[in-house]
């Protein structure tokens, strides 16, 4: 199975860590960030990865090279060191990657900076017919993604700001589920498809609002699921206690 890991960012919340090396390779109980990723997709059988760099990309390059597994497993680099190309660039400059043996499965995208209990497997066939399944959780933030009663994506929201976007003229955000994308989602190659027009550089999330209307974009709702974004100083504290307890 086939997997993308976003691994290219700044790591700007994180800068007392991020000074000399990348988000990607700071440790948590002495393993790297990309190393406690690497090992769920590898224990839930997806074995053909790509990983996108940027911010100290040799170091990346040089750990992925240097991984336990990495001579079970397909591993390979989209290399973003001229530009930094945000979520949708960063995929759609790494699928083709994906299309080399002509295989059409699908692909699971996960953050580096996200830990989780999340059954990726689970996540990964509940595809079925549509275009992307994205995992959403009911967690506090302050930005949601808008869900009708089918679970398709409609729009999106900031509840601090009041902004609300979507390509429905008369959605009524009243009557949408409210939900937190968690950084992990499926997507088919028709997602691919409907990149090939915009820029290089773009976000994911303004991709999946403006395009929801034309594409089939649903959320996956896993019971129970327990999920740290450890991209932030006070959360890769929490680090340790949390893989002990749900990882």
């Amino acid at each position: 199975m086939k997997a993308m890991i976003f691994a290219a960012g700044l790591g700007t919340r994180l800068q007392q860590l991020t000074a000399h090396c990348p988000k990607a390779l700071v440790e948590v109980n002495h393993t790297p960030l990309l190393y406690l990723v690497l090992d769920k997709l590898r224990l839930s059988g997806f074995n053909d990865i790509v990983i996108n760099v940027h911010h100290f990309p040799d170091q990346i390059i040089d750990a992925v090279q240097a991984y336990h597994y990495a001579s079970e497993m397909h591993l390979q680099i989209s290399d973003e060191r001229e530009e930094l190309l945000n979520t949708g660039g960063g995929l759609k400059k790494a699928f083709p990657l994906f299309l080399q043996n002509k295989n059409n499965e699908p692909v699971l995208i996960h953050n580096v900076d996200i830990l989780s209990d999340a059954d990726l497997n689970a996540l990964y066939g509940s595809l079925q017919n549509d275009d992307a399944q994205l995992l959403v959780s009911e967690r506090q933030t302050s930005r949601y993604f808008l869900f009708n009663d089918e679970m398709r994506l409609v729009g999106w929201t900031n509840i601090q700001t009041g902004e609300t976007r979507s390509p429905y003229p008369n959605m009524d955000i009243t009557k949408c589920k409210r939900l937190a994308f968690t950084g992990i989602h499926v997507v088919r190659r028709s997602i691919y498809q409907a990149m090939k027009d915009y820029t290089d550089s773009f976000g994911i999330t303004d991709f999946y609002i403006k395009e929801c209307i034309r594409l089939k974009i649903k959320g996956f709702i896993q019971p129970d699921l327990h999920i740290l974004d450890v991209g932030k100083p006070d959360t890769i504290l929490q680090a340790p206690q949390f893989i002990k307890e749900f990882c």
